[in-house]
C-alpha cells in the first residue's frame, strides 16, 4: 500500500516516512519546492513537490494512496505577518483532509502538537508531591492559545475533529517535544542541545518538557493509522520524560561532560528581553533570537501524560537518555561542535 506523508523534509516528517520504509510501505512524499530533503537523502521514496494551500496539489498528492500521514506544517514563533502560517496549516490541513475524503483513503493520521492540550495546573499535585501531568481530556478554547502557531494548530485541530465527526477515519495524534537524531534544521528542542554543546546557554528558564525519542514519535504515527479510534486525540510522549529543563541540562552534562548552566533566568526578565527583542525585530525585519510566543510558552510546565497511546496503540518507550545520547551523537558528527 502507498502512503502519503506530508512535510517529510521535516524532523517528524521524516521520520515517520523512514519507519513506514522500514515496515515495508510505499511512500509518497509532499514537500515544497526547493525543501531541504537531506534528513531522507538516503530513503527510498517518491517525491512529489507543491503546496498545501493549493486543492489542486494536494488532490494530486494523494491519489491512489491508502494512508495519509499529514505531518507538514508551518511553524515558527515570529513572523511580520502570520497569514500564511494560517493558510498553510488551517486551510492545508482542510484540503488534505477532504481530498482524503475524496479519494477514499482508509485512514488518515493528523499531526497535531500537545501545545492544543491544556497545560498542568502547578497546584493540582500527586501524593508524592509531583505536578499532575495532563492527557487528553485537558480541553482547552482558542483565546487559551499563547502564539499564533499554536492558535493555528487549534483550529486546523478542530477541522479535524469536525470531518471525524461526520464520518472520515481521521486520528489525530500530539507528539510533545521529540529528539534524537536526523535533527536537520534543527529544531526547537534540537537546538537546546545544540546550544548546550557549543557552550551558549549561560543560563536556562524554569519551565519543563515532556520529551520524547522522535522514533517512538514516528512509530506512534503507524500505530494510530493501524489501531487508533477515528476522532480520538493521543499524546505521543513518554512517560518517564517529564522533566524540568534543569534535570535535562544535568542529563545532557552527565551524558557529554560539559557543565550544565547553574543561573536561573527570572520569567520577568526573559519577558522584557523578548519583548524589547521583537521591537527590533519589527524594525529590521530580522527575526528575534528570544520571540514572545517561546517566553510565554516556557512560564508553563508542559508536562502530559502518554498513557492513552501507550495502552491503546503500543507506543514504543526508548529511555529520554537514549534520545539524548543519540541526538547529541548526530549533532557532534553533522555540525561544527566543538570537543
Amino acid at each position: 500500500m502507498k502512503c502519503l506523508v506530508t512535510g517529510i523534509s521535516g524532523f517528524v516528517g521524516g521520520h515517520v516516512a523512514r519507519d513506514l520504509v522500514s515496515r515495508g510501505f510505499s511512500v509518497r512524499g509532499f514537500h515544497r519546492p526547493g525543501a531541504d530533503l537531506r534528513a531522507v537523502q538516503d530513503l527510498d521514496f517518491e517525491s512529489f513537490e507543491g503546496d498545501l494551500t493549493r486543492p489542486e496539489d494536494v488532490r494530486a498528492a494523494i491519489r491512489d494512496c491508502g494512508h495519509v500521514y499529514h505531518v507538514g506544517a508551518a511553524y515558527a514563533l515570529w513572523m511580520r505577518d502570520y497569514q500564511p502560517m494560517y493558510a498553510a496549516n488551517v486551510d492545508g490541513t482542510r484540503h488534505v483532509l477532504e481530498a482524503a475524503e475524496r479519494e477514499g483513503c482508509k485512514r488518515i493520521v493528523y499531526t497535531s502538537t500537545v501545545g492544543c492540550i491544556g497545560v498542568p495546573d502547578r497546584s493540582r499535585r500527586d501524593a508524592s508531591g509531583q505536578v499532575i501531568p495532563s492527557d487528553e481530556s485537558a480541553v482547552v478554547p482558542e483565546e487559551r492559545m499563547l502564539n499564533p502557531y499554536k492558535r493555528s494548530k487549534w483550529q486546523a485541530e478542530q477541522v479535524a475533529l469536525e470531518m471525524a465527526r461526520k464520518g472520515l477515519p481521521v486520528v489525530i495524534v500530539n507528539p510533545s517535544a521529540p529528539i534524537g537524531p536526523g535533527d536537520i534544521k534543527p529544531t526547537p528542542t534540537g537546538q537546546v542541545i545544540v546550544d548546550f554543546l557549543r557552550g551558549q546557554m549561560p543560563a536556562y528558564l524554569d519551565t519543563g518538557l515532556n520529551w520524547v525519542d522522535v522514533r517512538d514519535v514516528a512509530a506512534g504515527h503507524f500505530l494510530a493509522g493501524e489501531s487508533g479510534k477515528p476522532g480520538q486525540r493521543y499524546i505521543l510522549g513518554n512517560l518517564e520524560g517529564n522533566w524540568t529543563m534543569k534535570q535535562f541540562l544535568d542529563a545532557l552534562s552527565e551524558i557529554t561532560g560539559k557543565p550544565a548552566p547553574r543561573m536561573k533566568v527570572p520569567y520577568a526578565v526573559a519577558w522584557t528581553a523578548a519583548a524589547i527583542n521583537e521591537g527590533l525585530s519589527r524594525i529590521t525585519g530580522n527575526p528575534p533570537t528570544a520571540p514572545m510566543g517561546g517566553v510565554r510558552m516556557a512560564r508553563h510546565l508542559m508536562w502530559f501524560d502518554p498513557g492513552r497511546a501507550v495502552r491503546e496503540l503500543g507506543m514504543p518507550q526508548t529511555p529520554v537518555t537514549t534520545a539524548i545520547t543519540d541526538a547529541v551523537n548526530w549533532f557532534r558528527s553533522h555540525l561544527e561542535i566543538p570537543d
